[in-house]
């Protein structure tokens, strides 16, 4: 069984577009540091906002969650996540990564990694094109 903290860390990012972006502060520390390959955000509000042009822009993301490792006040959660973005053709686009997050009361550090290739550049029509036949050719 997995500390409240993560199931409610699950929970909210399910399904993204359905959560309550002001619920962030009940998962949250004010002085949240978040990271992904693209960005790094301090504080709560900064947060919210992030999230908030995130959901803006997506039409569908859900997370899937494949295992938790927990330790006393960390957490590295896999998943893949599903998402439509107008901007890739708008079709379901699945993608492997990981969550560490690292709490006391709430969460005071979050990182998400993923490969920015697969859920970028690998949709674009052409440069995914290269880029599948450059993996190809390396897996060789």
């Amino acid at each position: 069984m997995h500390s409240p903290l993560v199931e409610q860390f699950k929970a909210y990012f399910q399904d993204l577009r359905k959560s309550d972006l002001s619920q962030l502060e009940d998962l949250y520390e004010r002085h949240i540091i978040f990271k992904d390959p693209i960005h790094k955000i301090e504080g709560l509000v900064p947060l919210q906002d992030y999230m908030h042009n995130l959901c803006t822009n997506l039409t569908e993301c859900r997370f899937e969650y494949l295992d938790i490792l927990e330790g006393q006040d960390c957490a590295y959660i896999k998943w893949i996540m599903h998402f439509r973005h107008p901007k890739l053709g708008n079709r379901l686009i699945s993608l492997r990564g990981m969550s560490h997050i690292q709490f006391q009361e709430k969460i005071v550090f979050h990182e998400d990694v993923y490969d920015m290739g697969a859920m970028i550049y690998e949709q674009l029509p052409l440069l995914g094109r290269i880029i599948r036949w450059l993996r190809q050719r390396l897996a060789n």
